[in-house]
């Protein structure tokens, strides 16, 4: 099966080296919306794509880490439903996370993709060797990016950013292939899980 994803190769050149990909959650993995239930739970709604593309990311041997500047029950049994094993919640300092992550995992910002869409991301998204956002984000966030998803956010454009991993390293045919082979069943452990709530 011949893939249809394709992206400029300066974009791909630019995340050929990256291991530890940081993600905003609102606004990049939802449309940013914030819903509330009459007892003030915050709702919040997933796209399956972009719960895939994680779980791609991880099977690719390029880290996922969640850093969102809210909590929420909602967002922590989506994350946990994904095994995302790095994820902080409630952060003011992204930058800093970031920062303390890359040096957990013995990693430089020459091997950090990114992708945000507000002013709380710009600290970890202008040292990131990949910088990405989703097409509603704010000016400043689209004027420091290298790429700008087709995707709306929460609509697919996180798996975009994964694909972009992918293929620039070389794993995005591969792991198609154990889809697109008739006799071949896809792996559990990277598959949507079931039961859950995209």
């Amino acid at each position: 099966m011949k893939p249809k994803q394709m992206f400029p190769p300066e974009l791909l050149m630019r995340a050929q080296d990256v291991k530890v990909a940081f993600l905003d959650v609102d606004g990049v993995l939802t449309d940013g919306s914030l819903y509330f239930s009459e007892a003030g739970e915050t709702l919040k709604c997933f796209h399956t794509l972009d719960g895939l593309g994680l779980q791609l990311l991880v099977r690719a041997g390029i880290t996922p880490v969640i850093i969102t500047g809210r909590d929420s029950p909602a967002l922590r049994n989506r994350l946990q439903a994904l095994n995302i094993s790095h994820a902080y919640y409630g952060v003011e300092d992204k930058g800093q996370i970031a920062e303390q992550v890359l040096q957990e995992l013995g990693l430089g910002w020459h091997q950090a993709a990114a992708i945000g869409d507000d002013w709380p991301d710009l600290p970890m998204m202008l040292q990131a060797a990949l910088k990405v956002a989703p097409p509603q984000a704010h000016p400043e966030v689209l004027a420091v990016a290298h790429w700008v998803t087709q995707k709306a956010a929460g609509h697919g454009a996180a798996r975009e950013f994964c694909d972009v991993m992918l293929i620039a390293q070389g794993a995005y045919v591969k792991l198609l292939q154990t889809y697109a082979q008739p006799a071949t069943r896809a792996p559990d452990s990277i598959s949507e899980p079931r039961g859950t709530t995209p």
